[in-house]
């Protein structure tokens, strides 16, 4: 039972989760507000949710509510983010916070609130999932694109580096490798995607086997061999078709047979989105030789412009996937480091001579 009497630090505390509460409602109806549909009415009772849990605070602290306090800092960063933007960068930020509550060691906390905000990581984790497959193909090949782009050139380019050669020879190579990289992504995308979408495309149920569903014998309930041919067993088969055959109707037929496919994205957007940032990824080693630095100083230079390219791209790929962002952030760094140190050793063991 939560003590009569609380101590300063209790109201403290507690005013504190009231104003986050407010702000969190806050950022759920900023973005309801950018949704429409079934996420617009699950961002809406997410909303209603928090508003109860304002609602408790505000009860449980009576006359000593006080003046209204702010959100935390991640609380108000959530809300200029939702204002502004309303992506899956705020959703997948938002699943983090919501995984991350305070009320299991809060006294004044109910069960009922410590449930709510388990599932509420569950809820936002599931519409930040749609927001990712949405963009999972286009997304995927700009990530692979820019982080390829960036430690291929800085590899290529420490390299020739190591080896001795001049500053033009330097300079043509990271331009040439920026190229070549580039247009290599890009077409390798282009059927990468196309291949897998002729593959998903080649699965899914032809439009005259849609269309004849409807007019199956149901005693026979010859549907549940398709089921059975996808690796059914034959009990879950039969039962799967007895439910599409008892809600069918002709404008639905085509739904019913098909399997829901993730989201891969086009062959040209993930074709184009690779190209240009692989490219924009590639510039960054070649930038200090553009402006005319030399020797160590444009290593150096080169080295730290993509370590810092290297950590935005891993705080982004952290932040989307719902993991910790900064140990992201040091994976890419590590491997872009690695990678490129190991090829100026060798740059520098075999091209001594040069």
């Amino acid at each position: 039972m939560v003590d009569p009497a609380p101590s300063s630090k209790d109201i403290k505390r507690w005013r504190q989760y009231l104003a986050d509460e407010r702000a969190e409602a806050a950022v759920y109806r900023d973005l309801a507000g950018r949704r429409s549909g079934e996420e617009r009415e699950i961002l809406l009772a997410l909303a209603a949710a928090e508003e109860r849990h304002e609602d408790h605070w505000r009860s449980l602290l009576g006359d000593r509510v006080g003046m209204p306090l702010r959100g935390d800092i991640r609380s108000r960063l959530l809300g200029v983010l939702a204002r502004r933007f309303g992506s899956v960068f705020v959703l997948a930020l938002a699943q983090r916070a919501e995984s991350r509550s305070p009320y299991t060691a809060e006294l004044g906390a109910t069960e009922a609130m410590i449930a709510d905000e388990q599932i509420h990581a569950e809820v936002v984790r599931g519409l930040a999932a749609r927001g990712r497959n949405r963009l999972s193909g286009t997304f995927r090949a700009a990530v692979f694109g820019a982080n390829d782009g960036l430690v291929s050139n800085l590899a290529l380019v420490l390299g020739i580096s190591g080896s001795g050669v001049s500053n033009h020879i330097i300079l043509v190579t990271g331009l040439a490798g920026l190229l070549a990289g580039a247009l290599s992504m890009g077409a390798g995308e282009y059927v990468s995607v196309r291949s897998q979408r002729e593959l998903l495309e080649a699965s899914s149920p032809a439009g005259s086997a849609c269309e004849a569903v409807q007019h199956l014998d149901v005693d026979a309930n010859e549907l549940a061999l398709v089921y059975r041919a996808r690796g059914m067993s034959v009990d879950v088969a039969e039962a799967k078709a007895s439910g599409v055959l008892a809600h069918l109707t002709s404008d639905d037929a085509m739904e019913a047979a098909e399997d829901d496919h993730e989201a891969v994205g086009t062959g040209l957007g993930a074709a184009v989105a690779s190209f240009c940032f692989f490219a924009s990824g590639a510039v960054i080693p070649v930038l200090p030789y553009l402006v005319g630095l030399e020797g160590v100083a444009a290593l150096v230079v080169a080295a730290v412009l993509v370590g810092i390219a290297l950590i935005g791209t891993g705080l982004i790929v952290g932040l989307l996937s719902g993991g910790p962002p900064v140990k992201r952030a040091l994976r890419q760094l590590a491997i872009g480091y690695g990678a490129a140190g190991a090829t100026y050793l060798l740059g520098a063991l075999f091209g001594g001579g040069v």
